[in-house]
């Protein structure tokens, strides 16, 4: 009775099976076929990618729709794009950040006239992380500035009023400076940054608005793990000095040196979790790319070889084989729309896959900018995950669509 039963369900999967085959590419062609395609100016709703899918039938210039037997059965929006064409960029970059206000870093103790050791800023309930805007009234835009502060409430024998960012909140803290006699200065018993420095990669350079995109992520402060907030920030020319391999648990990193005083490129204006984005005081170069590539959209990204252009040594740009393991297209923006694996035997022998500073690298498919490395899996350093070109625009402030002319 059991092998009867057996060979009856075996047969009727397999009847199943028969019936469904037939219908199972189409179907399969019906989820591929995604609800919106962007569509640029030089192209028309029939034009590559829509010949790709077959039979489709337009009612206007904003929709298409997918026949199968000649019955219309899932319709598509076009939404129409500009033709953007941006410089790929692949050069290693130092940044340096000035925070708005001073960001708290830590507290420590100050020994007082009677030896009393106390952290004023502590007693006043100043949280890590929290970040200075006024003291007094007056705007802290660096540590000196807080220190002369300090110093001139001290010395007048006052409370010191501070303005405090709290992550979105605003409040405040009043506090009296404590006299260090070892130090011989006013005190308020917290450790204070106001900048920061790093390396990363380009991303991309406007020909038309001279504005970038780089890093692919936001730059946090190294103790708060908080993203910094600029007060201004500048992006200088990096040259790489050596690379540290990465390994399973272990993430590598390039080193690299730049002046901040003599290779400035141009002002960082956002740190956002999509990069960093300003504008470039001279235009940007590729030799590879002398005339600028077209932009590919999420939803045109395939699975697949790709390729990354990237910094190993000095300022030598080179291009190296990735694979895009996975797309993930989302309407909403996100930091993690890809999954990237290194293939390149080069790239994996030198640094065993991303490693620090190989974040902002830009991904190149088909002939086009489809975004950027981002982050490492720290488990397996060969992969990792990419942006999607299209978010870094929108946070560089560079329009998908045209502008629409005010009415006269």
């Amino acid at each position: 009775m059991k092998k009867q039963a057996l060979n009856y369900i075996c047969g009727s999967v397999l009847l199943l099976f028969m019936l469904i085959l037939p219908f199972y590419a189409p179907v399969q062609h019906y989820l591929s076929i995604p609800a919106e395609v962007k569509v640029s100016a030089s192209h028309d709703e029939h034009s590559a990618d829509q010949e790709a899918w077959t039979a489709f039938s337009s009612t206007n210039d904003h929709e298409v729709f997918y026949e199968f037997a000649g019955v219309p059965v899932k319709k598509t929006t076009l939404e129409k794009v500009r033709d953007i064409r941006l410089i790929p960029g692949g050069q290693s970059v130092g940044v340096e950040l000035h925070t708005k206000g001073v960001l708290v870093v830590g507290h420590h103790l100050v020994n007082g006239q009677d030896e009393q050791r106390t952290s004023p800023g502590e007693q006043a309930e100043i949280q890590i992380g929290d970040i200075l805007l006024e003291g007094n009234g007056e705007e802290i835009n660096s540590m000196e500035k807080l220190s002369s502060i300090v110093k001139e409430t001290g010395e007048r024998k006052e409370s010191l009023e501070l303005k405090i960012k709290r992550g979105k909140e605003m409040t405040t803290a009043s506090l009296t400076p404590s006299y260090n006699p070892r130090e011989k200065e006013y005190q308020i018993g917290l450790y204070i940054r106001d900048s920061a420095a790093g390396i990363g990669t380009m991303t991309f350079y406007d020909p038309e608005t001279k504005k970038y995109g780089a890093l692919g992520h936001v730059i946090s402060d190294m103790d708060t793990k908080k993203p910094i907030e600029i007060h201004e920030g500048t992006i200088v020319k990096s040259q790489v000095t050596s690379i540290e391999k990465g390994a399973q648990g272990v993430p590598g990193e390039k080193k690299a040196k730049f002046s901040l005083r003599n290779d400035r490129l141009g002002i960082i204006t956002k740190n956002t979790p999509f990069g960093i984005f300003g504008t470039l005081d001279d235009d940007m170069t590729n030799e590879e790319y002398p005339e600028g590539l077209p932009i590919g959209f999420a939803e045109q990204v395939e699975e697949g070889p790709a390729q990354i252009m990237t910094v190993l040594d000095g300022e030598k740009m080179q291009t190296f084989d990735v694979e895009i393991v996975s797309n993930m297209p989302k309407k909403a923006a996100v930091t993690k729309g890809m999954i990237v694996k290194i293939t390149d035997p080069e790239l994996l022998d030198k640094t065993g896959g991303i490693v620090q500073g190989m974040s902002g690298s830009p991904i190149i498919q088909n002939g086009k900018i489809i975004g950027a490395v981002t982050h490492v899996f720290v488990n397996d350093p060969t992969s990792g995950y990419g942006v999607h070109i299209e978010w870094m625009l929108q946070e560089a402030g560079i329009s998908l669509h045209e502008e629409e002319k005010k009415a006269g």
